[in-house]
């Protein structure tokens, strides 16, 4: 497990938040999963820096994104087949496994709502977690992508073709480090621990 949180990686991965490391300790989280975690928290950090150097006066809580970037599948501690296998009971449990630590709603939201970008009222907040949830492997959603242009857009007063296109450059960018997050993930095991 530590070796998941704090082994340098290629390339380089910053370490989750305190308290969630904290919590995959507790919770004796599978390794992969803590892997997993921290490779999207720090393509979330990329889109939340770019967000904020690009749009000074956005309304946005990178706290927040990284928050539920680094928390996004925590349910999966709970149902550990979906770690590599598809479904979503995880979300749910997610968000109740946070909150039963302490974790205010509005943070441990995240863990259900990684997966509903199009549900009414999703916030860019909600937006950003899925987008570093997908790109961390390189996976473009192009009706995911669209949602967030449109709040940049919004933001930015400026013509949306000049969004989608700097949007579209980070995520292209972001996208190259795929192979080696995938790789860093996959070297550790879904069950069990390992130092």
């Amino acid at each position: 497990m530590s070796r998941a949180l704090d082994a340098p990686a290629d390339p380089p991965l910053r370490p989750l938040p305190p308290s969630v490391a904290d919590l995959l300790r507790t919770l004796g989280a599978p390794p992969r999963l803590a892997a997993h975690l921290r490779a999207v928290h720090d393509v979330a950090r990329e889109l939340v820096a770019w967000a904020e150097d690009r749009y000074p006066d956005l309304d946005l809580d990178g706290e927040a994104v990284l928050f539920g970037a680094a928390t996004h599948d925590l349910g999966k501690v709970v149902h550990p087949a979906e770690l590599s296998g598809p479904g979503s009971r995880h979300e749910e449990a997610g968000r109740e496994l946070l909150e039963s630590h302490g974790f205010p709603p509005e943070r441990a939201r995240f863990a259900a709502t990684h997966a509903m970008w199009t549900a009414p009222g999703a916030t860019l907040e909600d937006l950003l977690v899925s987008t570093a949830d997908k790109i961390w492997k390189n996976k473009r959603v192009p009706d995911l992508e669209d949602l967030v242009v449109t709040h940049l857009t919004e933001a930015a007063g400026r013509p949306r073709w000049e969004e989608f296109l700097a949007f579209d450059e980070l995520l292209e960018h972001i996208g190259t480090g795929a192979d080696a997050r995938l790789a860093f993930q996959a070297s550790f095991p879904v069950s069990g621990t390992r130092g």
